[in-house]
Parts: structure tokens; sequence; C-alpha cells
């Protein structure tokens, strides 16, 4: 890509907090959401299909950037702008030799030494965390907090966005390391107004 991606914010899915996910993703891209990640784990790969070009058609409209999770097949098979990889999915130089141009792929790690490594195998971004904790999964060493995520974002030339536990409430912490944004699950999925809950948390990334 010609400019470094608009990861400020990434909204991830979560088809267990709310009854109508595509409905908060509309108005998170509506409010100004310039990503979202496509998550979920129970779903056979012909429904993350389905949902990824639904979602994918919705942040194209928006202006948005598709990540779709763990998945690589999806997220090419559905013209998304990237995946997001853990330590148990494809590895990441495996992944950036098959990926086209311009496709964008992220890894998620705590650790500054596997932050430069998977960069150095063609990593965009980092995600990193848990920053303040999760309920969202099983993260072994649950908390780095603010500090953990700095260390990562001095070790990289990449973007580092951080994740874990991050609200509307604690965000301006994670600006201050020099991420470069916040993925978020219940902050927005479970917000009872998605849109201002947007909006509060791009405000400390701000360009």
């Amino acid at each position: 890509m010609s400019r470094a991606p608009d990861l400020r914010l990434i909204v991830i899915t979560d088809f267990g907090l709310t009854h109508d996910p595509l409905n908060v993703v509309r108005r998170a891209l509506a409010a100004g959401a310039p990503a979202v990640q496509l998550r979920h784990k129970t779903a056979t790969p012909a429904r993350l299909l389905e949902l990824a070009r639904e979602i994918r058609d919705l942040t194209r409209a928006a202006g948005a950037l598709l990540f779709v999770n763990d998945r690589l097949d999806v997220a090419l098979a559905a013209g998304a702008d990237g995946v997001h990889l853990g330590p148990e999915d494809l590895p990441v130089a495996a992944a950036r030799a098959v990926a086209p141009d311009g496709f964008l792929i992220g890894y998620s790690t705590d650790r500054p030494d596997r932050a430069a490594r998977a960069v150095r195998d063609g990593a965009d971004y980092i995600g990193c965390g848990a920053v303040f904790g999760t309920t969202s999964k099983q993260v072994d060493g649950e908390r780095i907090g603010p500090a953990g995520l700095e260390r990562v974002v001095r070790a990289v030339d990449r973007p580092v966005v951080g994740i874990g536990g991050i609200d509307t409430d604690n965000v301006r912490q994670v600006a201050a390391t020099g991420a470069a944004g916040a993925a978020v699950i219940g902050a927005v999925m479970a917000a009872p107004d998605p849109a201002a809950a947007v909006r509060s948390l791009l405000r400390p990334f701000e360009r």
C-alpha cells in the first residue's frame, strides 16, 4: 500500500454479545470506524465466507478496511483487505508468500522479540495485548498493561494496535503509549450506543 493503513480503531465482531451484529457494524462504520475484523470462532467456513462478503460490502461502502481473523483462505476468497493471524495460525511468512500485493497481514503477540520477527516475516501491523485483561478468550499472562504495550511499540517500525479490555474509559492510556490504535470487542459490540462508543474510542487517536 502507498500509505499506512488507518488502524486507529478495529471493531472486532462478537456474535454472542448482540442479536444483530451486522447492524452494530453498520452503526460503527457510519460513526467513522476505519476497520472491522470478522471474528466468529464457531462458524463453518461457508458461513464465515458469507459473513465476510456481507461485511466487505459494508466496509467498502464506508471506505473502511475488513480483516478476517485466523482464516487466510476466507479472507482471500471474500476479497477482504487483510487477515489477522495468531501464534497457532498459518505463519506470517507463509501467508505473505501467497498473499497478493497490498494485502494486509496482522499478527498477535505481546512480546517485542516475536513482534520484530513477525515484521521481518511480512506483518503489516501487530495486535498487542491483553492490555487490560480480557473476557473474550483465554490469554496466557492476561494483563500486560500500557507499559507492556509500549515495549512492543518501541520494538517495531510498524503500527501496533492495543487489544484486551480497552474501553472508552482507558483508551487514552493506550494512545499515550504511541500505539496506532485500539482493537475492541465489547466496547462497541455490547455498547448501548455503538456510534457514540466509536467516536469516543477514536478521539485519542485523532490525527
